[in-house]
């Protein structure tokens, strides 16, 4: 995993609209970048809309959020129509970015093994450095943990 301090890799991958968005574009905005599993499931809903119920505050201090999942284009618009939300999400479905992070990882649910997103959060400065890394990211609460 990406570690604070460190540089954030290279990456290409498109928004809900079918823009291409690259580690380029993240220059000199302080940026969020929220790794989560899967579009309108319960813990991801509520990561969402607490990120939406705080953007003011968040865009006052200077934030530039993305939500990255390994959803296709058409899901992120259904999600962000369903929940107002206001910040672009990106569709990483061959996981290119998640794995270049280090938050793609074998995930474990009733005793199956399979492959899926650690829900991560990275906020990066300016110069594209990371400087924080929430690893136990609370839900209802993520807002709060961004500082």
């Amino acid at each position: 995993m990406i570690q604070e301090g460190n540089p954030i890799p290279e990456f290409s991958v498109r928004n809900q609209r079918g823009e291409t968005i690259s580690n380029n574009d993240l220059i000199g905005k302080k940026t969020v970048l929220y790794f989560y599993p899967k579009d309108d499931t319960p813990g991801c809903t509520a990561q969402a809309c607490n990120l939406r119920d705080n953007y003011a505050e968040l865009l006052a201090k200077g934030y530039t959020i993305f939500g990255i999942s390994p959803d296709n284009e058409a899901k992120h618009n259904k999600f962000i129509a369903k929940y107002e939300l206001p910040f672009d999400l990106l569709a990483d479905t061959e996981q290119t970015m998640a794995s270049a992070f280090g938050v793609w990882v074998e995930k474990s649910m009733y005793g199956r093994k399979y492959m899926g997103i650690a829900r991560t959060t990275f906020i990066v400065n300016e110069k594209g450095i990371v400087e924080k890394v929430i690893e136990k990211v609370d839900t209802k609460n993520h807002s709060q943990q961004l500082g």
